[in-house]
């Protein structure tokens, strides 16, 4: 019912502003003097200023604060391949949040193609205009290649929020998860079932961090090295794992201290979830829909819940990540956003809960509490100036 409700909302709230963006002058152009200088024939010694100093373009042109967000809609939210034209909403989405929380201006680029090849060759020829670039709602195993190779051919920083984003977020909480339940990173059984683009980041950022006991699933089960169906890129990711286990998650899940949904709704039994260790950590994260409900999970003794809804407590949502580690990208020109940046995003997130008490219901910040996106931002700079990738 919630659902429905808030989604026609949603229809009339877009309907009646005509989409969320638009572009617009910086200074009022009212006058002769004015068109002089913001275009002919002022502009003129800009241009060439930049084509003499090609790094000026960051402090006189877009290029300094402007965020490319790309898709090509076959991964988008729980509703799938939808294509681009469908794609426009979420990505629009995306750049109201970017400007709303760390005052950055950002474009939807939707692509009218699938190719991966073509995707990457249209992320070259627009990037002078961007200083950074931000892939949304590409399929996998497709967008592991995109942002490879776009990371190694651009001197900007390239991002995945849907891995990413996620990752940075589900340690954040997880963080905290397990100090208010008085649990050891180290010692405690983690599984995170499902092995798309959002389940194989998590689960490298867990192992970043330095959760050793680590179980991983797709569809058909546990990655490991008994399994002669595994697509290239799980070989890769299951021969890093730092612990290999075998079966269904009705048999990993036994015993586990923390179940991490990036699958499907449902993918979660109550008596499965009953089978865990005590007082659980459950983040069903599952969008709209989660792995297991909220009254479910309780039902089977579950400790702390979130999920990715804005109706429940510990919502696990990529916004409070992505704008504070686009600022402080952008902030410090940042040739490339690291692991050691996206490890700083996610103490910073759990610190600033921290900061303002643990509880049960409360172990990551929302998104309109004062000082997140910009104290993530910092501590992301920190990291990119540490790394040696901040130009600035």
């Amino acid at each position: 019912m919630f659902l429905l409700d808030i989604g026609n909302q949603s229809l009339e709230f877009h309907r009646r502003l005509g989409g969320k963006l638009r572009t617009c002058s910086k200074a009022p152009i009212k006058d002769r003097h004015a068109l002089s200088l913001a275009y002919t024939p002022g502009v003129a010694a800009v241009c060439n200023e930049v084509k003499n100093n090609p790094s000026s373009a960051y402090a006189l042109t877009l290029k300094g604060n402007s965020v490319a967000i790309v898709s090509d809609g076959t991964r988008v939210l729980g509703l799938g391949d939808i294509g681009p034209l469908a794609a426009i909403p979420v990505m629009e989405g995306k750049a109201a949040l970017l400007c709303e929380f760390a005052k950055i201006d950002a474009f939807p680029i939707c692509l009218a193609t699938k190719d991966k090849d073509e995707i990457i060759r249209t992320v070259r020829l627009i990037s002078p205009c961007f200083g950074a670039i931000l892939l949304e709602d590409i399929e996998s195993p497709k967008c592991f290649e995109v942002e490879a190779t776009l990371k190694k051919t651009l001197g900007i920083p390239v991002f995945h929020d849907d891995q990413h984003g996620t990752a940075v977020v589900v340690l954040a909480a997880l963080i905290n998860a397990l100090k208010v339940t008085g649990r050891d990173a180290k010692s405690a059984k983690v599984v995170v079932n499902g092995a798309g683009a959002a389940g194989i980041a998590i689960s490298k950022l867990l192992t970043e961090y330095g959760i050793k006991n680590l179980v991983v699933l797709d569809s058909k089960g546990a990655i490991c090295s008994a399994r002669s169906d595994l697509e290239q890129y799980k070989k890769e990711f299951g021969a890093v794992l730092p612990h290999m286990a075998c079966g269904k998650l009705s048999d990993v899940i036994k015993s586990a201290d923390v179940f991490i949904g990036a699958s499907v709704a449902g993918a979660l039994k109550q008596e499965q979830a009953k089978a865990m260790g005590e007082n659980p950590i459950i983040f069903a994260l599952s969008n709209p829909v989660p792995e297991i409900t909220h009254e479910d999970a309780k039902a089977a003794g579950c400790k702390i819940y979130a999920s990715a809804r804005s109706d429940l407590d510990n919502q696990v949502n990529n916004v409070l990540a992505f704008p504070g580690i686009f600022r402080g990208a952008l902030d410090c020109r940042a040739k490339q956003i690291t692991e050691g940046m996206k490890l700083a995003a996610a103490l910073a997130i759990a610190r600033f809960a921290q900061e303002r008490g643990l509880k049960e219901n409360y172990i990551v910040p929302a998104a309109f509490e004062e000082g997140l996106h910009k104290f993530v931002a910092q501590k992301v700079v920190e990291a990119a100036r540490k790394e040696g990738v901040a130009q600035i």
